[in-house]
């Protein structure tokens, strides 16, 4: 396979305007306005969150804003990340049918794999960690992920060539949890950086996007002609930012379970990630499924899949929930990537089963 992909480099900008360009990128190729194309990101220091978390369950807004470092929500699943001048981004914008393998975890297996076999070249012994890590004897150097919406597919990952600790542990917060079950005693310890493995010289930054795009090149036969970022991408994206992805309210739309009282949470902990409902019934005895948020750090394609299923079960009988999301789920078989609606059931259930929060005190 020979496919020709524009490269292109648009240097450093800050976390939400990069998230406005991969949304303005993946609309032009849906469109047929702009080729297949890599692109390398830069960000200024910021901590990103997946599209489906809670801000601030994911996120210390206050050691965020006393630092200066931004908060932003991406248009992909997958957990919260701190972002700066020492990692490097990297995504492929591209029709779905460019490279081999027809479903999401095939396609994403290969370019993870292409990805590796790159940063091997740089000397250290990095290895694909399904469901979408690379990592170097065990500790993480690079995540990744993506998803379809349409024909179309953004995949994304970062390295980490050199890294903060310090500003990585106080944006996140890391569940414990998450560390132990890794038997590490801290965050930072689960990751490593190519300066670390290179005994305290990392490489620079265009070594690394040189390593990448030979890994592409011999493990997917791509091939690259650099290029720019169009006229039109910036013009969706300045668009974007300004109407959506780069406003406070798109950031802060999922933020905590629904207010009041009578709430049940439910969480379960697939293998693709980790799914937590929020219900709130209503009805006479509560019978029905009344307000219903789903987060978690897994990915689904396309991401608005997720608000079509909390309303696609509002108002449903609750004896007729699960069947309700194996309906939901036979009805859109590509839509799911990393989760199953198997999965989904078992944090419904969760939430059923769970005693109802009480509503909490007024201030002051």
């Amino acid at each position: 396979m020979s496919a020709k992909y524009r490269v292109v480099d648009a240097g450093l900008r800050e976390g939400r305007y990069n998230i406005a360009l991969d949304q303005a990128m993946l609309e032009l190729h849906q469109a047929g306005a702009i080729p297949d194309s890599l692109r390398f990101i830069h960000f200024l220091p910021v901590a990103l969150i997946g599209r489906h978390q809670e801000l601030s369950s994911e996120v210390d807004l206050d050691y965020c804003r006393g630092h200066g470092i931004g908060v932003g929500r991406r248009i992909t699943g997958g957990g919260a990340i701190y972002l700066d001048q020492g990692q490097l981004g990297w995504e492929l914008v591209f029709g779905r049918r460019s490279l081999p393998g027809s479903s999401l975890a095939d396609i994403a297996r290969e370019i993870c794999e292409a990805a590796a076999t790159g940063l091997r070249r740089l000397g250290v012994d990095a290895r694909f960690r399904p469901r979408n890590d690379i990592e170097v004897d065990g500790r993480k150097l690079s995540g990744t992920g993506g998803f379809f919406d349409g024909d179309s597919m953004i995949y994304q990952g970062t390295v980490l060539v050199d890294m903060d600790p310090e500003a990585m542990v106080g944006a996140l917060r890391i569940p414990r949890a998450k560390i132990a079950k890794r038997g590490l005693d801290s965050a930072a310890a689960r990751v490593v950086t190519l300066r670390e493995l290179g005994g305290g010289v990392a490489p620079a930054i265009a070594d690394v996007e040189q390593a990448l795009l030979a890994g592409f090149q011999t493990r997917l036969g791509l091939e690259f002609e650099r290029g720019a970022l169009t006229e039109a991408e910036e013009t969706l994206a300045r668009d974007l930012h300004a109407s959506q992805i780069g406003r406070d309210d798109f950031v802060a739309e999922i933020d905590g379970p629904p207010g009041g009282g009578g709430v049940q949470v439910g969480v379960h902990a697939a293998a693709g990630g980790t799914i937590t409902s929020y219900l709130r019934r209503e009805g006479a005895a509560g019978g029905r499924v009344g307000h219903l948020l789903i987060t978690g750090d897994f990915f689904v394609a396309p991401p608005r899949l997720i608000y079509d299923l909390e309303s696609h079960l509002r108002g449903i009988e609750i004896e007729s929930a699960g069947a309700a999301i194996d309906a939901f789920f036979a009805a859109r078989p590509a839509g799911v990537a990393t989760v199953t609606a198997a999965d989904f059931r078992r944090s419904l259930e969760a939430a059923l089963a769970a005693p109802a929060a009480a509503a909490a005190p007024p201030a002051g």
